[in-house]
């Protein structure tokens, strides 16, 4: 059974196992993007197994990984050991956190040369604690977050973890960064000029790391899961 899932022209996501974050546990996704060369751009990496390769290696040839803040990075090391010759692209902080691995270059708000003009991308300021790296694959016109988005279905959660979870907002009807991470935006200013850019985008469609995106009105879905920062 395959697992890659089109969600759009040249860009597809794949759902990884479920992880622990303190007790929190977490599904997983990934996309995988094709540029025009025919190279592949792997946002966020979940675990790879010999399925999942093979799937991947039948698109094209991976150059590039991307993790897009400095908690997405555990299948980084075998995504390099498996691809030797692709590029580790790292957010603000992860080099420092990750001694262990070698990155070519850290994310910002231009999109590289290898990308540019096929996928944009920002790095949403004004947190101290985490800077994330968000993307818009202009093809499919899709806006890709990790953790600054999390929409879990009712439910997933239980018992007090299912508590937290509410008054954090982050499970349905509710949507949007965790609050505790809500709170380390001191810069507010920043947070919505970065906002702001990526509404410009108009994206039609989102992907997220944690979660449900969505297929359409994706410019609506993006600004309620902002609402806090109104």
């Amino acid at each position: 059974m395959t697992r890659l899932l089109p969600w759009g022209e040249d860009l597809w996501i794949v759902d990884g196992p479920v992880v622990n974050f303190f007790g929190f546990r977490y599904p997983t996704r990934m996309a995988a993007i094709r540029l025009s060369g025919g190279k592949l751009f792997i946002w966020s990496p979940v675990r790879l197994d010999g399925e999942l390769k093979e799937e991947i290696d039948a698109l094209g040839a991976v150059a590039h990984l991307v993790s897009p803040n400095k908690l997405h990075h555990l299948s980084l090391r075998q995504w390099k050991e498996a691809y030797p010759s692709a590029q580790l692209h790292a957010p603000p902080g992860l080099a420092k956190k990750r001694r262990d691995i070698r990155f070519d270059a850290t994310l910002g708000n231009e999109a590289p040369s290898d990308w540019a003009g096929e996928i944009d991308q920002l790095c949403f300021g004004g947190s101290p604690a985490m800077a994330e790296i968000v993307f818009f694959h202009r093809k499919s016109r899709t806006a890709l977050f990790c953790d600054l988005i999390e929409h879990l279905p009712r439910g997933w959660f239980t018992g007090w973890r299912g508590l937290v979870a509410r008054l954090d907002g982050i499970v349905e009807p509710d949507f949007g960064a965790p609050r505790e991470w809500r709170m380390t935006f001191l810069d507010r200013k920043l947070a919505r000029l970065a906002l702001g850019r990526i509404l410009d985008w108009h994206p039609g469609q989102v992907v997220i790391a944690h979660g449900d995106g969505v297929r359409a009105d994706g410019e609506a879905f993006i600004r309620r899961a902002f609402r806090w920062l109104a």
